[in-house]
């Protein structure tokens, strides 16, 4: 029987929910899907330049389970690059620190319900309107 998976700590979900080959319908393209924990492991060791061992700590995991979330991230993100294949970023066994929601109508990331206030951009008031990201 194996160990059940400890959840990996984020901080703030990525603002992006993914990206897409330039000059090619979304139609004609497949999808592969980045995890959260691994988006987070780009985003710590290449973007933040954080040592392997910080990286870690700030997920919560070990530094083998950091190298191996950070070396699945390389190979999705090659192989969408090279296969020209859409990034869809979400999913994972992710904890953030605080509850976060994202706007149905123009995809703005709110920290917290209580935060919700009348967007600027789509005027929507109503909490309805918000999809929990998990």
């Amino acid at each position: 029987m194996t160990r059940p998976k400890r959840q990996r700590k984020m901080c703030v979900p990525p603002e992006m929910q993914g990206f897409k080959p330039f000059g090619i319908p979304k139609f004609h393209l497949e999808m592969v899907t980045l995890l959260f924990e691994e988006y987070e492991s780009i985003k710590l060791l290449d973007y933040n330049g954080l040592t392997q061992e910080q990286a870690a700590e700030k997920m919560n995991v070990s530094r083998s389970t950091l190298t191996r979330i950070y070396e699945n991230a390389r190979r999705t993100i090659a192989k969408a690059f090279v296969e020209g294949k859409i990034i869809v970023i979400g999913g994972g066994n992710v904890k953030f620190e605080t509850e976060w929601f994202r706007c149905k109508k123009c995809f703005r990331l709110i920290a917290g319900i209580e935060n919700h206030i009348q967007c600027k951009n789509c005027l929507t008031y109503n909490s309805n309107e918000l999809i929990k990201i998990s």
